[in-house]
């Protein structure tokens, strides 16, 4: 298991009902796109976030990530609605 620092926000953050949090991630959990997977099947809220992936960005150290990016050695991955500018 790798620990790791969540951040959640704006509509993301309102579903899983948490700002952040510290979990301890599976070692089979190896990609942006397996994380969300796996906080999908936690329950309900994070269902609700991630139940369609394309309305979902991430980023792994303050870096935008795509959803195949391993998350291997990261201590922050947020993820985030798209963002329009204006």
């Amino acid at each position: 298991m790798t620990e790791l620092k969540l951040v959640y926000f704006a509509w993301v953050r309102e579903r899983v009902g948490v700002a952040d949090e510290q979990v301890d991630v599976p070692s089979a959990v190896v990609t942006v796109e397996d994380l969300a997977r796996w906080l999908s099947s936690r329950d309900e809220g994070y269902a609700s976030a991630f139940e369609n992936p394309k309305l979902v960005r991430a980023a792994i150290d303050h870096v935008h990530a795509k959803p195949h990016d391993p998350i291997t050695g990261a201590r922050e991955i947020a993820f985030f609605p798209p963002m329009t500018g204006g």
